[in-house]
């Protein structure tokens, strides 16, 4: 078999090695860079970035985010709530609190329009329920008033302190989406709007332990709106980037780890190709739980990577629809601009997670995300024009025995032909150029994302989903993990790679409090 190749000026050691260069081992990085390690990060591909890689998927001129689109989460984390990095005073990072910031056209032409204001936003949804109004008024002042902070010590993997604040937060958890939508609202058309944004961290709403997305998502959305990075998702990496150069850090690409090293006693470098690059205090990696176990050489991976790689499972696999077009979109009669839209109802949602589940794919109601973030930042287009994207779950396999190769442009026209119908701007002339892209596909263009799934998978632990491994330290002295597949999962939220550093810092005898804060 040929040897991977090895980048020309791969070094032969450093202090700590990151593995990966996707936004959370990028995260991790930085911390530790800033705090003095001299840190070396390794990525197999040619260019950063991973899940929020910003790429000409259609034509010359079209920036395309290929996978992450809104930067919502992120804006809770400290990392840019605080600018502890200085990713936006020193390194320009700039987003976008989008207005409206989402947007869900009805089949009559209708558009209720969600904006980064919680009157405004109340105002909107009365205008089918009064009572829903004032209900979603209640589960957004509960969340701000306190169970947002406990959300937020959990995605920092803090303990949570006693009361009733805590039981309140651990109780709603513990509930699904859909209970809770179900129990609080009671028009269609609102139900379905919530329950639209609670499946945007592309989880199941009605299992259990979905109970909090909607109240946490449509607080992110009235606080940050459609959160828009100028430039594309790949503003964000490039920006951390800059932040561990600065700090004598290196990041090489073309440099695919094919193992971890360990003496027997703790993990002491990562093998490129046919070298060792040593790692004299730590090995950070965002690679894949469902491998990691498997690429232990010089000793047997420990009990908890074997357990964590025995119960990984894809989830929700999901399908993307690229487009570059002549102008941008607007929804309803009404052409409303907006950089995102959402379509389905809690019924068509229901059904469609039913038939991906059955390897069937779904056209009369599907959960759909519409993305146009042109309309805010027409520096994604080099002259004229708009990007375009639909973002949907699909089986991983068709249970009809066809093949997503040949399958995948027709199921991705049909998809289109279902957002036109409540859209102006997507007429046949319109759309330049299309790029459909199946789960195989997703998995393809990214190799983190196994099973078609963009958000880590899950895991399965005694009878309870999890959506990201719930430690940063292993078995094995000297290796830690960050990425999408540690807690709390995916989406950008960069809590992954801010909780390694932390634990990193923490397993040297550092004091993470000279580079981040308690929270």
């Amino acid at each position: 078999m040929e040897s991977t190749p090895v980048p020309d000026d791969l070094p032969e050691r450093a202090e700590v090695v990151v593995v990966g260069a996707g936004h959370n081992s990028l995260v991790a990085a930085a911390y530790l860079a800033r705090a003095g390690l001299e840190v070396l990060v390794l990525e197999a591909g040619p260019t950063v970035g991973g899940n929020t890689r910003t790429e000409e998927l259609t034509l010359p001129g079209f920036a395309h985010d290929s996978c992450s689109s809104a930067h919502v989460l992120i804006q809770n984390n400290p990392l840019v709530r605080d600018d502890e990095l200085g990713l936006v005073a020193e390194q320009g990072l700039r987003y976008l609190t989008t207005d409206p910031a989402v947007v869900m056209p009805q089949p009559d032409g209708d558009v209720l329009v969600m904006r980064p204001d919680l009157a405004d936003t109340t105002d909107e949804i009365a205008r089918w329920s009064s009572r829903d109004a004032r209900a979603f008024g209640v589960m957004v002042r509960a969340w701000r008033g306190g169970l947002g902070a406990a959300h937020g010590r959990w995605s920092s993997a803090l303990p949570q302190p006693e009361g009733p604040t805590t039981h309140a937060y651990l109780a709603l958890r513990s509930r699904s989406a859909w209970d809770v939508v179900h129990e609080t609202f009671e028009h269609p058309v609102v139900r379905s709007f919530v329950l639209w944004l609670a499946m945007a961290t592309i989880q199941d709403p009605r299992r259990p332990g979905t109970g909090f997305l909607p109240s946490s998502l449509a607080v992110g959305r009235l606080d940050h709106g459609w959160t828009t990075p100028v430039g594309g998702s790949q503003a964000l990496p490039d920006a951390l980037v800059r932040v561990i150069t600065a700090h004598g850090g290196r990041v090489v690409c073309s440099a695919t780890v094919s193992g971890y090293v360990t003496d027997g006693d703790r993990v002491t470098g990562v093998r490129v190709g046919g070298r060792t690059v040593a790692a004299d205090r730590a090995v950070v990696t965002g690679g894949h739980l469902a491998v990691v176990a498997d690429q232990v050489v010089g000793g047997a991976p420990s009990p908890d990577l074997l357990e964590a790689r025995d119960t990984w499972r894809p989830g929700l696999s999901v399908l993307a629809v690229h487009a570059a077009l002549r102008g941008d979109l607007a929804f309803g009669d009404a052409g409303i601009a907006s950089a995102a839209a959402g379509f389905g109802t809690a019924g068509g949602m229901a059904r469609h997670l039913d038939r991906c589940a059955a390897g069937e794919v779904d056209t009369d109601d599907p959960w759909l995300l519409v993305v146009n973030q042109t309309v805010v930042d027409p520096s994604r287009v080099a002259d004229t024009g708009g990007t375009f994207k639909i973002l949907t779950i699909a089986p991983w396999q068709r249970a009809d025995g066809r093949d997503w190769a040949d399958t995948k442009d027709e199921y991705g026209a049909a998809l289109v032909e279902l957002v036109r119908q409540r859209t102006r701007g997507l007429g046949e002339v319109d759309i330049l150029s299309m790029r459909t892209e199946s789960p195989v596909d997703v998995a393809t263009h990214n190799p983190q994302n196994l099973g078609g799934s963009c958000h880590g998978g899950e895991f399965l632990l005694d009878d309870h989903v999890l959506p990201g491994w719930p430690r940063y330290d292993t078995g094995l002295a000297g290796l830690f993990l960050t990425g999408s597949t540690t807690h709390p999962g995916g989406s950008v939220s960069g809590r992954p790679g801010r909780n390694a550093a932390r634990t990193v810092l923490t397993a040297l005898g550092r004091d993470p409090l000279e580079v981040m804060g308690p929270t």
